[in-house]
Parts: structure tokens; C-alpha cells; sequence
């Protein structure tokens, strides 16, 4: 095509502005013209150009774009953007006609079998792009590039955007149903790539978009079972607090009793209770499997995980016999081990085995539900630390007591020796001292007098 438009290709991760187009040449009569030459129905086109009819004109190309998916390769981001821009920019209804774009775009490109899943994520990428960061349109057109990356299976692709998500569904203004379809979408996408837990977060963030009058409907049971079971069965979620807090599901005690009872003895009960469900409901997990809802292996394993790690947590002396361990997790005594190395691994306590000791010790354990239970033992805890606190203290205290009365009764001994030796009486030992100095004075000035002052016998004669 002689005249082309060009528009930024990634996804935004911000709302703050929108790209600008690189290139536009001609009146809005000559480019619809250039592209209904291309499209070969120029004649229907020119025609309603000529009566005024411009929104006709253009409904006209949107109706027959369904060919640019054949168009070459060199020819398919030029045709696309230039439609793209006639639309977003002169069009009154360009809701319709992006849902029309936006839905030949996620059909294949024929032309290019090896580019064109590239070409029309580029192309979508551009509508979004070209709309003001505030219009509602945006939504449409984000939810048509998450089904086409789904499609594709480029969930990297989608991921650095998902942060601004939740920002742009409040710009946008949309209501709470094109959320949930949105979040649903995404949690769908994140399951079929393995993003276990990426998935459970949308899914609980399409729960929370149930209004109160809605938390009782067939959609909110449906889904917060889905969710309830996706809970049960993840081999990374122990925690179950986030769930329960949500209405929707706190409304299955009514609609579905067995599924909250469930939930509740995963969420903080043990083994023991576990086992009288299945006697009370004898069959039902079996059911569930069937139905693909429920996995019995992975629920026993994860009910004694999760005993293991209440036995941990109520332990006051921090250490649990083989034998205590065996008897909650009713497995054999041999098999302790592996509970222990698995239950680390999972995250939920951290200690280590003593072989020689037959016990484990608990270093740090997690707390699966933290109620009234739960604040009392921490009390106990609490207070058994700070008697233990008191009475180092109090040895401390003593011992520093001790060492001050033992160097005090050293520095005394130090100056008694000192007195005793004369080396710091004031008294004795400079008298004993002043006597030698008067001593040695006295010999002194008898040898050292100058001979000048010396009394000399008289001179006769005689003495030469």
C-alpha cells in the first residue's frame, strides 16, 4: 500500500499516556479510498464518500476486512494499521467495528503461516495502544489479546501486564461481571500453563466480584466449589483462611454442607476428624473422584502434612517422639522420616530428626488457624519464656555480684601484700629511707668536701 500507519506494538504497563502514530499521509476520503482499492470494492466505497455517507463507507471496509488475513505478509501491518486508525479516530461506533477487527484478528493469517501469530498480535496490540488509556473500549480489546494468547499459548507474554490489571478494570470503569469474565479468563489461561498458583489467585479475585445479592447464585456456588477444590488439591496451598473468608463460600454450609465440612477440617482439624468424614460419609470422596473434583490419595496426604504441622505447633517442649508422631499421622514408626523430611519440604515446620534421640526438633512451625486456641498457647509460651528470661537474669545478677566481691577482695589482698613488703606505708618506709639518704650524706661530705674548705695542719719548714 502506497500510504502506511505505524503504532507502538507492546502492551502498556502504564495508563499514564498513549503512543502517537508515526506516519499519516492524505485526507480521511483519500485513505478509506486507498483501502477500498485494496479491498476491490472502491466503487461501493467511493460512491457513499461521495454522498456524505462516511460512517457507511467506513462500516462498508470493516464489513470486508476479513480478507486482510490473506493479504501478504509485506502488506498485512500497513492495511491493518491504516484500518485500525480510520476507525478509532474517524469513527462514531468504533465499538463495533474494534469487535469486528478484533475478532477477524483472532481468526489465523492465512498468508503467513510461520508470522502470523506475531503479525495479528501486533495489530491487536495497536488497537489497544491507540485508545485513550481511559476509554471503556480498551477492555474489549485487552480481553480479545488474553483469548488470543490463550489461543496461542503465550501466557509470557501476558504476564507483565497483569499488575496493571486491576488498575485499568477501575479506569475503564467496568462493572463487576466484565471483571469476574476477565479474571476468569486469565485464571483459566494460568491453569492450562501450569501456573497453579497464579490461577487460584484470579479465581479468588473473581469471587470477590459477587456482590451480597449474588453470593448465593448458581455461578458463585459453581465457582467457589471449583475453587474449593483447586485448594484441596494443590500440592503448594495449606492455607485456607483466604477462602473461607469469602462469602461465597461461606454460603456453602448452606448449599453444599459436606463440601464447608471439608474444608473446615482441612483448614484446622487433623487425621482423626478426617477419618470420621469419610465414615460418616462413606462414599463421597470416591464420588467426587470420579467427577474428576476430589483425589483421595492427595487428600489423605495432605490431612497428615497438615497434622503433622498442628502436633508441631502445640508442642510446648519443642520436641515430638517417633512413636507420638507415628500414632497422629497412623503410619508405621519406620515411615516417620519421610513424614518429617516431607512436611520441611512443604514449607509447613522447620526442625530437624535425632536418630539416637528417636525425636524431632522443632525449630519454627506454621500455624494453620490462629484463633482463641491459638492466642492462649502463645500466652503459655510467652509466659514460659519470660520465667525463663527471669531466672538467667537472675543468675547473671548473681554471678556479676560474685565476680565485683571477687575482685574487690583481690585489689585488698594486692595492698596488703603491698604493705607488708614496705613498698606503700608512708611512715616505715620513708624513715627507713631518710636514714640510709643521712647515712650516705654524712659519708658524702666527709669524701667529697673540696679541698679548699678542708682544715690544713700548719706548714714549717720541715715539710719539704
Amino acid at each position: 500500500m502506497a500510504s502506511t500507519i505505524t503504532a507502538s506494538a507492546p502492551i502498556p504497563t502504564a495508563t499514564n499516556g498513549r503512543p502517537r502514530l508515526v506516519f499519516v499521509d492524505g485526507t480521511f476520503a483519500e485513505l478509506i479510498q486507498e483501502l477500498a482499492d485494496y479491498l476491490q470494492i472502491s466503487e461501493a466505497v467511493e460512491a457513499l464518500i461521495t454522498a456524505g455517507k462516511n460512517e457507511e463507507a467506513l462500516t462498508k471496509i470493516v464489513d470486508a476486512s476479513s480478507v486482510l488475513n490473506a493479504a501478504p505478509e509485506k502488506d498485512f501491518t500497513g492495511a491493518y494499521n491504516l484500518l485500525i486508525h480510520l476507525v478509532v479516530n474517524e469513527s462514531k461506533d468504533a465499538n463495533a467495528h474494534l469487535r469486528t477487527i478484533c475478532q477477524n484478528l483472532l481468526k489465523p493469517v492465512t498468508s503467513s503461516p510461520v508470522n502470523g501469530v506475531g503479525l495479528a498480535l501486533n495489530a491487536l496490540q495497536a488497537v489497544f495502544n491507540l485508545l485513550e488509556p481511559t476509554n471503556p473500549l480498551r477492555y474489549n480489546v485487552f480481553m480479545s489479546i488474553v483469548r488470543f494468547l490463550r489461543t496461542n499459548g503465550l501466557y509470557d507474554n501476558l504476564k507483565p501486564t497483569l499488575p496493571q490489571v486491576s488498575d485499568w478494570l477501575k479506569s475503564w470503569e467496568s462493572t463487576e461481571e466484565a471483571q469476574r469474565k476477565l479474571f476468569l479468563e486469565i485464571a483459566g489461561f494460568a491453569s492450562e500453563q501450569g501456573e497453579a498458583e497464579e490461577s487460584y489467585k484470579y479465581l479468588l479475585t473473581a469471587l470477590r466480584t459477587f456482590g451480597e445479592a449474588d453470593v448465593k447464585s448458581e455461578e458463585a456456588e459453581q465457582l467457589s466449589l471449583r475453587a474449593v477444590s483447586t485448594a484441596l488439591l494443590s500440592n503448594t496451598h495449606y492455607d485456607f483462611q483466604d477462602l473461607r473468608a469469602l462469602p461465597t463460600v461461606q454460603a456453602l454450609a448452606d448449599s453444599n454442607p459436606i463440601w464447608s465440612q471439608l474444608l473446615d477440617i482441612f483448614s484446622e482439624q487433623d487425621l482423626e476428624d478426617y477419618n470420621d468424614f469419610q465414615e460418616e460419609h462413606e462414599g463421597w470422596v470416591e464420588k467426587q473422584e470420579a467427577s474428576n473434583a476430589l483425589d483421595g490419595e492427595k487428600l489423605l496426604r495432605k490431612i497428615r502434612l497438615l497434622t503433622f504441622t498442628s502436633l508441631a505447633a502445640s508442642t510446648q517442649s519443642r520436641q515430638i517422639e517417633y512413636a507420638r508422631i507415628a500414632k497422629a499421622l497412623q503410619v508405621p514408626s519406620e515411615d516417620v522420616e519421610v513424614w518429617a523430611i516431607d512436611v520441611i519440604r512443604a514449607g509447613l515446620v522447620e526442625g530437624k530428626l535425632s536418630q539416637q534421640q528417636g525425636v524431632f526438633l522443632v525449630h519454627r512451625t506454621t500455624y494453620r488457624v490462629f484463633g482463641e486456641k491459638q492466642w492462649r498457647e502463645l500466652g503459655t509460651r510467652i509466659d514460659q519464656w519470660r520465667g525463663s528470661l527471669t531466672s538467667v537474669l537472675s543468675v547473671l545478677r548473681r554471678q556479676q555480684a560474685e565476680a565485683e566481691s571477687q575482685k574487690e577482695r583481690e585489689a585488698q589482698e594486692i595492698e596488703r601484700k603491698l604493705a607488708n613488703t614496705g613498698l606503700d606505708g608512708p611512715s616505715g618506709g620513708q624513715r627507713r629511707g631518710g636514714d640510709r639518704g643521712g647515712d650516705r650524706g654524712d659519708r658524702g661530705q666527709r669524701s667529697f668536701q673540696p679541698r679548699s674548705q678542708q682544715q690544713r695542719a700548719p706548714r714549717n719548714d720541715n715539710d719539704d
